[in-house]
């Protein structure tokens, strides 16, 4: 399993890039908003990735960051989403944003990624409201706002590491990090994201 490659970027299109390691290049899938991040040709570049095997073809996906990573987790496990349309819903909306279209049960900021229809829409938001551990957002809500941050996307990262699903590493470092607060260390978020998820 290839999860993370660091080298150079050696060329790309426009949902595509060749990432050379040491040698070795590599074919990466990739959403527009990943493959704008990269940079120049020749720079280097780190991308988190994920390798999905099917009966007749082996194909690696990469992503700007563990966040954008999760998120394509998530949305393919709804049916109907494959990766070709995870990544142009990645491609439309960042990670926060997706956080929150998902919280709010908007559909149509979904709706607005290519190929994906209002039904579709629909049914990413209400399957994936509980596994992104989707509540409200603000005071208003009375729920918790999804982890922001330096901080807590390392945090989410220590869970992920430590064997948590996406879902629930996400929903604990923000429950985490409403009680805690903004100013939150990094020790401090896993520590208590981890209190949460023992509960």
């Amino acid at each position: 399993m290839i999860a993370k490659l660091r080298g150079r970027l050696d060329s790309f299109t426009a949902d595509q890039a060749v990432i050379d390691v040491n040698g070795i290049g590599y074919l990466v899938f990739a959403s527009s908003r990943t493959l704008s991040s990269l940079g120049a040709i020749g720079e280097e570049v780190v991308l988190h990735t994920e390798m999905l095997v099917a009966q007749d073809m082996i194909r690696l996906v990469g992503f700007s960051s563990a966040a954008e990573r999760d998120w394509f987790g998530l949305l393919t496990s709804v049916q109907g989403v494959g990766s070709r349309v995870a990544l142009a819903i990645l491609s439309a909306l960042s990670a926060d944003e997706l956080h929150s279209a998902i919280a709010a049960g908007d559909h149509r900021m979904i709706a607005r990624a290519n190929g994906v229809g209002p039904k579709l829409a629909q049914r990413i938001a209400n399957e994936l409201k509980d596994k992104a551990g989707g509540v409200a957002l603000g005071p208003a809500g009375g729920g918790v706002a999804p982890a922001r941050g330096g901080f807590a996307a390392d945090a989410v990262s220590a869970l992920l590491n430590l064997g948590f699903r996406p879902a629930e590493a996400s929903e604990a470092v923000a429950k985490a990090e409403a009680e805690i607060g903004p100013e939150a260390t990094l020790d401090a978020l896993v520590r208590g994201a981890l209190k949460k998820a023992a509960r």
